[in-house]
């Protein structure tokens, strides 16, 4: 049987050059390739044209570079983009190109599927298949800056991990993506153009903070009440509102970073003044900011969008108590890439 090849994106440039000396190949020549496969993203052994022929073909015998692709895109009549990417064993995720006047946003996917079960959101009605590797994660980045380039002529300013996933039960390879996305021998992305969405994992916000990270955290909250949010969100049960909050306390006094907190208002549920004023006093324990998310419906789950006169009482209250706030008009939602709307269908 023979050997599988390696899959050389999985390589550290300095594995990559003890490859290159068991090949009897100088060591510099690990340092560019290194460069075709992140600055580049070159996905191709043969368009790597300072490299000799001979030595291409000694890669394409011993490594491969599994590359994400476009299986299909969807335009909205907001002139979002939803994409649905094939992976190299098949499987299927989704990312989105979300264009506004003075910024292009990337929204990436961290796993196959989910293995939360939020009651809101259509990921969570799929299974976790596996995570992503992290050039696949830097993958859709890449292909989602092709598509602005070529659609709205201007290049990807921003990126936000709230895709298919739970990008903290990923953190390996999360980080690892971010690192290839933000290196100087990467993309050259800046970091505080990053958001990683969390349905709020403690022990892991902590981590972060060890990690002193300088990208953006936000926390899908949905509810200041454990009760409640224990409905939505079973993930609260283990991970209790009084847990978050230490975890991340803990995360600012470690990186100084303000984090977002990411609420949904569910028609008759959570948008009372009575919930703007649990609200209120969660957004005390740190500084932050508040982005209220029009609640996209989805065939498995029977909730409301709130009414807009609700909507901007419930805003005006964090404002009047001075949370900065903001009310995030849903995108894409006529094919099915809003907030909470992506999963596969079969």
């Amino acid at each position: 049987m023979e050997n599988p090849k390696i899959d050389i994106r999985a390589l550290s440039v300095e594995k990559l050059r003890d490859h290159f000396s068991q090949m009897g190949e100088p060591a510099f020549r690990a340092k560019q390739v290194y460069e075709w496969l992140w600055e580049k993203s070159c996905i191709d052994f043969d368009e790597m044209s300072n490299l000799s022929k001979p030595l291409r073909e000694k890669l394409k015998e011993s490594f491969v570079i599994n590359a994400v692709n476009i299986h299909q895109s969807q335009f909205s009549s907001d002139k979002t983009i939803k994409n649905t990417f094939k992976l190299y064993d098949s499987n299927i995720i989704e990312g989105v190109l979300i264009p506004a006047t003075d910024r292009m946003t990337a929204c990436v996917s961290s796993q196959v599927g989910c293995s939360l079960t939020c009651k809101f959101c259509a990921t969570g009605y799929m299974d976790r298949k596996r995570n992503l590797n992290p050039d696949e994660i830097y993958d859709q980045v890449v292909l989602i800056d092709q598509q602005a380039k070529q659609n709205y002529q201007a290049p990807l300013t921003n990126i936000v991990y709230m895709g298919m996933g739970e990008p903290l039960l990923n953190y390996a390879n999360v980080l690892k993506s971010i690192d290839r996305i933000t290196a100087k021998d990467g993309l050259n992305m800046s970091p505080k153009r990053i958001t990683v969405s969390t349905a709020g994992i403690a022990k892991m916000i902590r981590k972060l903070g060890d990690d002193e990270v300088r990208f953006n955290l936000a926390l899908s909250l949905h509810a200041a009440n454990d009760e409640k949010r224990n409905t939505i969100m079973p993930i609260n049960e283990q991970n209790s509102l009084e847990a978050l909050a230490d975890a991340l306390k803990y995360f600012f006094a470690k990186t100084k970073s303000p984090v977002t907190y990411e609420y949904i208002l569910f028609n008759d549920f959570n948008d009372t003044l009575q919930d703007a004023a649990e609200l209120v006093k969660f957004c005390r324990h740190i500084p932050c900011k508040v982005n209220i998310i029009e609640y996209n419906p989805i065939t498995f789950a029977d909730f409301k969008n709130t009414e807009t006169d609700r909507t901007d009482d419930f805003a005006a209250y964090l404002r009047k108590h001075n949370i900065n706030t903001n009310i995030r008009r849903s995108r894409g939602k006529d094919i099915d890439a809003a907030c909470g709307q992506l999963a596969v269908k079969s």
